[in-house]
């Protein structure tokens, strides 16, 4: 299947122009053309689009955008409509060369890349839904002033595993924690909690820690 450059640009955010321009330049050039001579767009060229956009966000030029894109395959089975629509310019696979290297011959690997497999853009949708609840939940609390170790931090902390063996792989107390200490250690997930509140990463590591003690 293929489209042509006005739809592209519509669900992509992006203007006709822009995406001439990347053919110009040879960083996006659709895979075909009609009969006609217009440019058609098929779904790796999609694909590319949205690693594309990506690195645009992050600040990258565009002379540097080519020489930055990798090719990452996490096994997410949607559309290219469907990734824009659910992650819009974030790029799903953005850590998982660095996942495969770091835990890429253990069973909650595997679990997870089979359960991905799988999703339909309603499950991601759904588990971008319950993913953000849960965060606005620890946010509120910070908010009222409850301690990172109070019984409401520490049960949100347990829904927060609980979503993780729901959608990705059993997550037991140790790897839970060990989850928490790189939320706060490592500045990629840290300024990721940050951005939606100050001190987020650190009282998320804290209520999960807290909690895994209170079950150990």
């Amino acid at each position: 299947m293929s489209y042509p450059v006005g739809q592209v640009a519509s669900f992509a955010g992006v203007t006709v122009r822009t995406l001439h321009h990347y053919d110009e330049i040879g960083l996006l050039s659709p895979s075909a053309r009609s009969h006609a001579g217009h440019r058609r767009y098929d779904d790796a060229d999609l694909d590319r689009l949205q690693r594309i956009l990506f690195y645009r966000e992050l600040g990258f030029p565009l002379e540097e955008v080519a020489h930055a894109m990798e090719a990452r395959k996490m096994g997410i089975n949607l559309t290219p409509e469907e990734r824009f629509e659910v992650f819009g310019d974030h790029d799903p696979d953005r850590y998982e060369e660095e996942s495969r290297r770091r835990w890429g011959d253990t069973e909650p690997y595997r679990q997870s890349q089979r359960k991905v497999s799988a999703y339909t853009k309603e499950d991601w949708l759904r588990i971008k839904a319950e993913g953000a609840a849960n965060t606005d939940a620890f946010a509120a609390l910070m908010d009222a002033g409850t301690a990172p170790s109070a019984p409401a931090a520490m049960d949100l902390a347990e829904e927060h595993r609980q979503q993780i063996c729901r959608n990705f792989y059993d997550c037991g107390y140790e790897i839970h924690s060990g989850l928490a200490r790189m939320y706060s250690d490592d500045e990629r997930f840290r300024s990721t909690f940050e951005q939606i509140k100050p001190g987020l990463a650190a009282y998320l590591t804290e209520a999960i820690l807290a909690n895994a003690a209170r079950h150990a």
